[in-house]
């Protein structure tokens, strides 16, 4: 079992800029992060399969959120630059076990789950 710890989560005014972080605590196929919002669905912002050089973005966040990986493979940032209002929710780290192929943007690609930060952009 992998343990997924977050943190970077807090409250800023539109426009302003957030950093997540996620540790693994062991090895993983992939990491990233979905986002969830009040009575809404969780959704897919970001994620990096550890064998694959470039990253995958959702629409709504491309050219703004980055995602980035350390060399021990068991972490990951999450920059988010250009925040609004409808960026606000709870973030969740999420992590694929060894082997476990699948599209990035699936909820179900993932096996292992962070316990969520919350991001409130308010002004």
């Amino acid at each position: 079992q992998v343990q997924l710890v977050e943190s970077g989560g807090g409250s800023v005014q539109p426009g302003g800029s957030l950093r997540l972080s996620c540790a693994a605590s062991g090895r993983t196929e992939a990491m990233g992060w979905f986002w969830q919002a009040p009575g809404e669905v969780r959704q897919f912002v970001a994620a990096v399969r550890w064998s694959v050089l470039y990253p995958t973005y959702a629409d709504s966040v491309k050219g703004r959120f980055t995602i980035s990986r350390t060399n021990t493979e068991t972490t990951v940032h999450l920059q988010m630059n250009a925040l609004n209002p409808e960026d606000t929710g709870v973030y969740y780290c999420a992590a694929a076990k060894i082997g476990h192929i699948a599209p990035l943007n699936e909820h179900n690609t993932y096996d292992y789950w962070g316990q969520g930060t919350q991001v409130t952009v308010s002004s």
